[in-house]
Order: C-alpha cells, then sequence, then structure tokens
C-alpha cells in the first residue's frame, strides 16, 4: 500500500519534516517514491513553513493513495492561509 507521510530530519528537539509518497512497508525515514513538500514547525511564525506540490498531490489522490491525518492537516491549514 502507497501513503502519502511525513519523514523526520534535522537534528535533536529542531525537526524538519519532508512530505514523501512512500510503500507503508519501508520505515519511516526510509526509502519512498516521491517527495511532494516540506514541514518545518520551527517557523511557525512565518508563511513559509509549509509547502506541498498541489500538482503532484492531485495526482497521487487521483490513483487512490492514502493520506495520514497530518497530512490532511496540513492541507487545510495551507487552505485557511489562502483565504
Amino acid at each position: 500500500m502507497v501513503i502519502i507521510r511525513l519523514a523526520r530530519h534535522g537534528c535533536k528537539k529542531k525537526p524538519f519534516y519532508k512530505i514523501v509518497v512512500a510503500d507503508t512497508r519501508f520505515p519511516r525515514n526510509g526509502r519512498f517514491i516521491e517527495k511532494i513538500g516540506y514541514f518545518n514547525p520551527i517557523k511557525s511564525k512565518k508563511k513559509n513553513n509549509i509547502f506541498i506540490n498541489i500538482k503532484k498531490l492531485k495526482y497521487w489522490k487521483k490513483i487512490g493513495v492514502k493520506i495520514t491525518s497530518r497530512i490532511k492537516y496540513l492541507i487545510n491549514k495551507i487552505k485557511e492561509e489562502k483565504l
């Protein structure tokens, strides 16, 4: 099964997440199919803390990829900022 999820990077107590399309059989920070964005929770006050490539997201959703709840939350957050 293929899923869109967060992969944790960065150093201790300074997380940085990549939004990736990956197979569920592989570890969280392991092999992935494609990187479609990033999330930096440390830069929460600034607008550039979340980026998701919408074209790639729509492509993978059309194929039928499962999306984690945290990614759904981030997508909704981006939609709210645009309004």
